[in-house]
């Protein structure tokens, strides 16, 4: 399992491996659709063109509050590569040693680096339901949670951002399996629709280097979201780049996106809220 994970990591999200897909999670994917066929079906979405669903779930309500209320079905959030940027101690760079990285505002660097990623504000929430156990809320795991600047740079690798640790951050769930993060909507790069890392530890205490996630996935945006986004100032690169994409050539999202894709409320001028419900079996 180690081996695999790990091996998953070293594939990388660049624009040389955008149009491949991946036959194997293709195949787990029927395989079990097969196996659940009487129950729940399995068709896929690609054209992930709204801005609002039932991301990972069958039945869901989410409350003006934002909260979620208890789901009848739920599905399992699709296993994902890290990328080749992960910051777990996995390849390198480990945010998770880092003090204070456990917040919800992921915006500013922590533990002596001192920038600020700037962007359009964007709230997402995770909620933490187990389809094996009635779609119960996991209450106690913790998320970590990643992603690329305005710029499409990923703190603790990129070259411009190498020394900063922004847009990384680690929550709790709490009673109703819910994280909650502040931050920028990410930039658009070469070869990727834009998207979110995330993984699913079982406790905070695990959460301090990888080998210890049990889940390992990733957020995806409505098209139309995203061109919002872009068409204000800060996000110039990223226009081309989205122009050049889709879901359907992306090499994680082409076999189907919408159990990874968020919930979207709110606007540029005010920011935007995704919100997402995530399957977990523990």
């Amino acid at each position: 399992m180690t081996d695999r994970r790990h091996a998953a990591r070293l594939e990388t999200d660049l624009a040389t491996l955008a149009s491949q897909r991946n036959p194997r999670r293709r195949f787990l994917q029927l395989m079990g659709c097969m196996a659940a066929l009487p129950l729940v079906g399995c068709a896929r979405d690609t054209s992930a063109s709204g801005t609002a669903g039932t991301a990972g779930t069958d039945d869901a309500d989410v409350e003006d509050d934002g909260s979620t209320e208890l789901l009848d079905t739920c599905s399992e959030i699709p296993e994902e590569t890290a990328g080749p940027y992960p910051g777990d101690g996995s390849n390198g760079a480990n945010a998770l040693a880092l003090s204070g990285i456990v917040r919800s505002d992921i915006r500013a660097s922590i533990a002596g680096a001192s920038a600020t990623a700037e962007g359009v504000p964007l709230t997402i929430q995770l909620t933490l339901v187990n389809p094996s156990d009635g779609c119960t809320p996991m209450a106690g795991y913790a998320v970590y949670l990643w992603h690329c600047d305005r710029e499409g740079n990923y703190s603790m690798y990129s070259a411009a951002v190498k020394s900063e640790n922004y847009l990384r951050g680690v929550q709790e769930s709490d009673e109703s399996g819910s994280v909650t993060f502040t931050t920028i909507f990410p930039g658009c790069y070469a070869g990727r629709v834009p998207h979110v890392h995330f993984e699913v530890y079982p406790s905070l205490d695990a959460a301090s280097r990888a080998g210890n996630e049990i889940a390992t996935s990733q957020l995806a945006f409505p098209m139309d979201a995203c061109e919002a986004v872009y068409a204000s100032d800060g996000y110039q690169a990223s226009v081309s780049n989205l122009s050049r994409i889709s879901f359907a050539t992306d090499n994680v999202f082409s076999d189907g996106a919408e159990l990874q894709l968020a919930t979207m409320s709110g606007s540029v001028e005010d920011g935007y809220a995704a919100r997402l419900t995530v399957g977990v079996r523990d």
